[in-house]
């Protein structure tokens, strides 16, 4: 698995990502959500620059002119509903993609210890067959990699396509070094990061990071303490 950090080049990313940080900027939820959605299009374009293409002659009022165009099926999938937004500005940019979306939550399980632990379950899943195609899956915070692997997991059941694309706008080296094991380093799979924060706290948010995600873009939710 390739692990691109856009953090380590300057670009206009930073200026996006530095509001969103912002405890002050945060406020104006509409603002936040457009930040990620910017944040979705910077990034689709340097994800485009590792698609296939081939020229093709388009006719103009004057001539014809000879264009590299991405030859790749493209199905942008995520993660509701905090990666709605995310989704929508790689949307932007791979207009004609087909899309694909999956709903989960949190919840405590045991494991085979009798232990309590962290579990992802998914419940709704919409997707078109993503065989032999490109998978863009996309999905704001990498706090443990889970989510993201439940994600994978739901989609491929619909076939597994030729390379996925992983994007976050920022993830932790132990959600960088889950999906490694998750995806026992699948050389088809590339995890894109906007940034990579140090801490995972005990809650399970990145430190420093930025909050919660869902809850900027579109208000804090009641938390159901019984999904069965």
């Amino acid at each position: 698995m390739k692990v691109i950090n856009l953090s380590e080049q300057n670009s206009l990313l930073n200026q996006y990502m530095r509001e969103i940080r912002d405890v002050n900027i945060q406020k104006d939820s509409l603002r936040f959500r457009r930040n990620i959605e910017r944040i979705g299009e910077v990034m689709a374009v340097e994800v485009s620059r590792t698609l296939t293409y081939a020229p093709l002659d388009v006719q103009t009022p004057l001539g014809t002119a000879t264009v590299n165009t991405i030859t790749d099926q493209v199905v942008l999938g995520t993660i509701l509903r905090a990666g709605l937004p995310f989704h929508q500005g790689f949307l932007n940019m791979f207009d004609g993609a087909e899309n694909a979306f999956l709903s989960a939550y949190r919840r405590m399980g045991r494991n085979a210890h009798g232990e309590q632990q962290l579990e992802i379950v998914a419940e709704y899943l919409a997707a078109p067959a993503i065989g032999g195609k490109t998978l863009i899956l996309v999905d704001p915070m990498l706090a443990t990699g889970m989510s993201m692997e439940v994600g994978y997991l739901a989609l491929i059941r619909h076939g597994i396509p030729a390379h996925t694309h992983m994007c976050c706008t920022i993830a932790t080296p132990q959600s960088v070094e889950y999906m490694r094991k998750a995806l026992n380093d699948n050389p088809d799979v590339t995890l894109w990061c906007a940034a990579i924060d140090p801490i995972l706290n005990d809650k399970k948010y990145i430190v420093p990071g930025l909050g919660d995600a869902g809850d900027l873009c579109y208000g804090t939710k009641i938390h159901l303490s019984d999904r069965n």
